[in-house]
């Protein structure tokens, strides 16, 4: 029995002698690792500040999109931040080693304005400008999407906005086009028809000028050796009715 105690007392000695050093051991990581963090801390916020390289601001709108149903910018809001942006980066180009951890946010303001950088994990820099700004610009409707927002309510301060999906008509093209054509059809019609009957109009107004000249000139008196004249027509001639009266008063032989 005393032998058993003892070996007992042994193995509890033990256990407890590994627990100390491994207390101890995980101390001084603690230790080493600290410098590293403060580090890496350290070149974040050199990396990510305002008017940085390859930095981008950005600014929201929320009560201005959702009024009352406006959520509160947060700690998850950003995560979402991160991982839309990590997403459009690794879609947009080859760099599949993207992680959330890569995306870094400064200078959040409660107006929910901040600034943003993309790290590359492989060469220890930041992505560049113009890839972040072609990565964004790709997935811009799926980020507004996410935020419940669009190009006005979630703005990137230097990225233009992306134009929208052009809108189709309710009414088909062809019927659009079919409608225009038959109604330049109907305007030609219509404009030939009246100018058809202008034309009737300044023939028959003519011809009737005609007549009334004709008449005038047959109804004309000439005037011989001061004396008014009727024109004889040539063809029927008139009738000197002094001499046709006379006529008729003789009894014929």
């Amino acid at each position: 029995m005393s032998s058993l105690r003892t070996k007992g007392k042994e193995m509890r000695d033990i256990y407890l002698n590994e627990i100390i050093l491994k207390g101890f051991y995980s101390d001084r990581m603690l230790v080493a690792l600290l410098p590293a963090l403060s580090l890496v801390t350290v070149i974040h916020a050199q990396l990510c500040q305002p008017g940085a390289k390859d930095a981008f601001k950005v600014r929201l709108s929320l009560k201005t999109a959702l009024g009352d149903k406006a959520y509160t910018w947060n700690e998850n809001e950003e995560y979402l931040f991160k991982a839309m942006v990590a997403f459009s980066i690794r879609t947009f180009s080859s760099r599949e080693k993207i992680e959330i951890s890569n995306v870094l946010l400064c200078n959040v303001t409660k107006r929910v304005s901040f600034w943003f950088v993309v790290t590359d994990p492989s060469e220890n820099q930041t992505v560049p400008a113009g890839e972040v700004q072609g990565a964004i610009r790709m997935n811009r409707n799926r980020i507004n999407n996410a935020f419940i927002l669009n190009d006005q309510t979630l703005e990137f301060l230097e990225i233009p906005a992306t134009l929208g999906p052009p809108t189709e008509p309710s009414t088909p093209i062809w019927v659009i086009i079919f409608s225009v054509v038959f109604c330049l059809v109907i305007v030609g019609i219509v404009l030939l028809i009246v100018s058809g009957i202008r034309q009737r109009r300044r023939k028959s107004k003519a011809s009737t000028e005609m007549t009334d000249v004709e008449d005038k000139c047959e109804t004309m008196v000439t005037i011989e050796n001061g004396i008014p004249c009727d024109t004889l027509d040539s063809k029927e001639g008139r009738t000197n009715r002094a001499f046709a009266a006379g006529d008729e008063k003789l009894t014929p032989l």
